[in-house]
Parts: C-alpha cells; sequence; structure tokens
C-alpha cells in the first residue's frame, strides 16, 4: 500500500467509519497496528513488541479497526458492470452480459476439537468455505464467510441468494461459475466430463477436437480472474493462508475485511504491485423478492439450449482461422 492510499484509507476510516484518536494512539497508527496484523499475521505479543504498546492496547485497536471498516462495506465492494456487445477484450468477448465470476475457497482456521469434523474440508484440512464474487477486474463484488469447510460451494452459494440482503443477480446477466455450481440461469458452468482446467491446456498437448472442448477452454481463461483474485488476496494478507490466533466469529469478519482492503487497494492505487505475479492461477482439481433478480440456482433448459449454442458459435469461428 503506497503512503497516499494508506493516508486516505485513514481519512476514511475516521471520517466515515467513525474510527477515533484517543489521548495515547493516532488513527494512523491504529491503522497501521491492525494492517500490520493482516500483512503479517503475527502474534500480539510480537506487535506489541513492535510498536512499544501493551497487549491490551494492541488488541483494543485492532478490534475498533475491524469494526470500522467493516461499516464502509458498502462503499468498498463494488458494483459490477455487465460486458457490452462491442467490447474488445480477448477473454470476455464471447461472454455479453456477463458481470465477473464467482467461486468457493478454504480459509484455514483454528476451532475446538469437536468442531474439527464440521470444518475439515474434502483435503483434510480445517477451515472455512468463503464464497467469493468477483468482475471482471479482481475486484470482489459479494463475500459470504462463515460456512464450515465440509459444506459444498452450490449450498454456500444457495445459502447466499437466500438471504436477506444477500447475493443478486439481475435477470438477463450472469457469473462464470465452475462445474462444482448448477448451470442454470445467472450461472454460466463448463461442460463436464471435457477438459477444463488451464494446466491442461499447454501449448504442447492438442488443440480442442469439439465445441465443447473449445467452451471449457474460453470460459476457463475468462473464469481464471477469479482465482487469480483469491491468489492477490491470500498473497497480500498472510492471515489468510495459515491458522488464525482469533475466534471463527472474529476470524470470518477479518476475511470480510481483507476482501474490502483488497478493493480499497486496487482502486487507489494505479498499479497493484502484486498483480504481475499472478498473471494465470489455475484453481484446484431484509429485501422482498423482487422479480428483477435471479433468486434460485436451478438447472434450466433454455440455458444449457444457449450455452450448447454458444459453443457451437465459439467453435465455428474457430475453425474459420484454424
Amino acid at each position: 500500500m503506497s503512503r497516499n492510499a494508506f493516508g486516505r484509507l485513514c481519512y476514511i476510516l475516521a471520517n466515515v467509519g467513525g474510527l477515533e484518536n484517543t489521548k495515547n494512539v493516532t488513527v494512523s497508527e491504529q491503522v497501521a497496528i491492525f494492517l500490520t496484523v493482516l500483512a503479517h499475521h503475527k502474534k500480539n505479543c510480537t506487535v506489541k513488541h513492535d510498536f512499544k504498546r501493551s497487549g491490551y492496547t494492541i488488541s483494543k485497536h485492532f478490534n475498533s479497526v475491524l469494526s470500522a471498516l467493516l461499516k464502509l462495506h458498502n462503499l468498498f465492494l463494488v458494483k459490477p458492470t455487465p460486458i457490452e456487445d462491442d467490447t474488445t477484450n480477448e477473454r470476455w468477448k464471447w461472454f455479453k452480459g456477463c458481470l465477473g465470476a464467482l467461486d468457493g475457497t478454504y480459509i484455514p482456521l483454528r476451532v475446538s476439537l469437536k468442531d474439527k469434523p464440521h470444518y475439515r474440508n474434502r483435503k483434510g484440512d480445517v477451515s472455512v468455505n468463503v464464497l467469493a464474487v468477483c468482475d471482471i477486474n479482481m475486484n470482489y463484488v459479494y463475500m459470504l464467510c462463515g460456512w464450515e469447510g465440509s459444506a459444498a460451494d452450490s449450498r454456500v452459494l444457495k445459502d447466499a441468494m437466500t438471504r436477506d440482503n444477500g447475493f443478486k443477480v439481475p435477470n438477463g446477466n450472469y457469473y462464470l461459475c465452475d462445474s462444482g455450481y448448477t448451470n442454470g440461469d445467472g450461472f454460466l458452468a463448463p461442460y463436464r466430463g471435457v477438459r477444463y482446467h488451464i494446466q491442461e491446456w499447454n501449448s504442447h498437448r492438442t488443440p480442442p477436437q469439439n465445441a465443447h472442448e473449445l467452451f471449457n477452454k474460453i470460459h476457463a481463461r475468462a473464469r481464471n480472474v477469479i482465482e487469480r483474485s483469491f491468489a492477490l488476496l491470500k498473497g497480500r494478507w498472510a492471515i489468510l493462508r495459515s491458522n488464525s490466533f482469533y475466534p471463527v466469529k472474529v476470524q470470518n469478519r477479518i476475511i470480510m475485511a481483507c476482501a474490502l482492503l483488497h478493493n480499497f487497494i486496487r482502486i487507489e492505487m494505479p498499479v497493484d504491485p502484486l498483480e504481475a505475479e499472478f498473471s494465470e492461477v489455475d484453481d484446484e482439481i431484509s429485501d422482498e423478492h423482487n422479480s428483477t433478480f435471479i433468486d434460485q440456482v436451478e438447472p434450466s433448459q433454455h440455458w444449457t439450449n444457449w450455452r450448447e449454442s454458444l459453443a457451437t458459435n465459439m467453435f465455428d469461428e474457430w475453425r474459420g482461422f484454424h
């Protein structure tokens, strides 16, 4: 984070988030303490030595900044813009009306022995399953934290869509997702049983043999934006890469705070210094009902037919150049 971005963050937290100077600790020092914990995942005893403060002071101001930052979620979460018909972006030109991509990711944490079976994911690690939605610029649109690692991605998505003030997809728009989700209105998934992951499309492999393979290849390149956003998020904040020292409830709040700071940095700084390191990242194998939004995740024949037509058009154009 640049000095200018840090200064602006302090200003916003003070004037919008309600963070205040105390008798001995300024807002800027409080924010510096908070960012140090997130970026380096240092224990309280280490941070208090670095800042020459008591452990109580470090803990108090960490939680103060965390609360102030979460008040800014409406300010820092972005509103996605659909892909235009005349876009020249090679990754996205086939996905007119698309808003971005979504996926789940695991964040490790510590829980009591009796709770470990609920939080153990399919890899055997203890974690929470976090649903994240981003736009084509790797800025987060929505995030749901708190589900146990054992929960399936599709189940977490259904929960997000049924919550008051939860995740909404406008009719006529959609997000790219992987095959772990249902291919239905608002969610465009790849073909199952067909090679998909970027590592399967290395230059020494055979080119696409049919429309389904080509569709999956183009889909994977575009959907990779969510994997790159995860890589940036975890690369920037060490507290997301190893077991946290905080209770589960606080850890979930920290995950959201990291996502908000991720957006802030990318918006405030013209160049994200970490982005070049993650040009391509493969993924591992109270509102009332509003009719302008998709409010359920269900398969539909017309959506399947539309995907088939899109794949065929992709393949026809590709064969014209080969």
